[in-house]
């Protein structure tokens, strides 16, 4: 009983801190869900055993563990466990054949949902097709692979904080390349070692900390916020220009949603939105330019009016 107070108390504190912006069906769904993360959200469970005639103690699956406070605060909050998971599931313990059950898609919900049409899930989907993730592994890759259904939120789409964005998206790149466990679900080869695959980048921390890995390795269009379209390696961008330039890629990239911001307060010039982040070649200013080539010329006149004199005086 003590256990299932802690749990409930904290599962109660995790939903008001978010009351302001969750609506009435979190706390409808919460009373349901609470009986499924009594056990998911414990390191243990416990069940009476028919055949041994009493109550058994077993550790739980640390890869079923959901944290509830995480859960209340993604995309999916307001959905009830069985929402996605089988009916079946309410009764407990779980039969063993509900292991099998596959996970539902994004367009078994999304598909031709006029509420999320703003998000492009059919162009996200088609682009995900052509990556080289599942053209390479078929349908053992699914978006869960990256996105963690109790746990994912949306981030770049609304986030005005790029090192976040930046921090947030490349940690689900690494939560397989990164995770020898996750990476051999769907490959039997060794772990590639992300630090010697770069071993050709320049200043390897501060790209890794600056930009994300999709920004070199997905191709971009623009019905799509977050690039899904995952190249091979041999595609990779490698040229620094392609970045350290006025017209960097990462403004349809990375800093995609500051553009369109910044576009309607300001028009589209680098230098807003990329005012809170120095990128060599990218944050110019016509003026300085000028002024940069006056005192450079004046320089060099001023070496060779020297060297004429002192030619004529000797």
């Amino acid at each position: 009983m003590k256990k299932l107070f802690i749990f409930n108390l904290v599962l109660i504190l995790s939903i008001l801190s978010y009351a302001q912006d969750t609506s009435v069906d979190v706390v409808e769904h919460s009373e349901e869900n609470s009986k499924c993360f009594f056990c998911h959200g414990s390191p243990t469970y416990s069940y009476y055993n028919d055949v041994m005639e009493r109550t058994v103690t077993k550790r739980m699956n640390p890869y079923f563990l959901i944290d509830s406070v995480l859960y209340y605060d993604q995309n999916h909050k307001s959905f009830d466990c069985i929402d996605c998971h089988s009916y079946e599931f309410k009764e407990f313990p779980h039969g063993n054949t509900l292991r099998m059950e596959p996970m539902p898609q994004c367009l078994d919900c999304h598909e031709g949902d006029d509420a999320t049409a703003s998000y492009n899930f059919e162009k996200i989907n088609d682009e995900f097709l052509e990556s080289v993730h599942s053209a390479k592994h078929s349908e053992e890759f699914t978006c869960w692979m990256c996105h963690n259904p109790h746990s994912y939120k949306i981030n770049a789409r609304n986030n005005i904080n790029v090192k976040e964005t930046i921090i947030y998206d490349n940690n689900i790149c690494l939560s397989c390349h990164a995770d020898i466990n996750k990476y051999q679900l769907i490959s039997s080869n060794t772990k590639p070692n992300v630090i010697n695959k770069h071993d050709w980048l320049p200043n390897q921390l501060e790209h890794f900390a600056h930009v994300r890995c999709i920004e070199c390795h997905a191709h971009t269009s623009n019905d799509v916020m977050v690039a899904h379209q995952i190249q091979t390696k041999d595609m990779a961008v490698k040229k620094c220009v392609k970045c350290h330039s006025s017209n960097s890629m990462l403004m349809s990239s990375l800093y995609k949603f500051q553009a369109q911001e910044n576009r309607k307060k300001y028009g589209f010039f680098n230098s807003e939105i990329l005012s809170e982040s120095y990128m060599i070649g990218a944050n110019r200013n016509l003026y300085l330019n000028i002024l940069s080539a006056v005192i450079f010329g004046g320089i060099l006149l001023i070496i060779l009016i020297h060297a004429i004199l002192r030619i004529i005086l000797k």
